[in-house]
């Protein structure tokens, strides 16, 4: 078997025979992306985080905290509250669960 240095292919196939393992990796995954997204977009606007959060109504903070890739409690309603003080809109999605495939 070819040996690779793409991480994600190694994560998946340490992760494949155990699913729990798997959800958790699925679930940081999730939000790593989510802080990033949120971090791009205000970086793009040139806004700091302060900045971003007068025109949300939080705290900077709350700001930092949502753009931590280990952060857990992403909402849906301040996503949204995000997005639109970018002028920005949430767009959530449904996609079939793409499983590696040995060779």
């Amino acid at each position: 078997m070819a040996k690779t240095s793409d991480a994600i292919k190694i994560i998946n196939k340490m992760t494949s025979s155990d699913p729990e393992l798997e959800a958790l990796v699925e679930s940081a995954s999730i939000n790593a992306e989510v802080a990033q997204l949120i971090y791009f977009a205000r970086t793009k606007a040139g806004l700091t985080q302060k900045q971003l959060a007068e025109l949300v109504g939080t705290k900077q903070p709350v700001i930092a905290r949502l753009e931590d890739a280990d952060y857990e409690g992403h909402s849906l309603s301040m996503l949204q509250k995000i997005a639109h003080a970018l002028n920005q809109r949430v767009v959530i999605q449904l996609a079939p669960i793409e499983h590696e495939q040995s060779a």
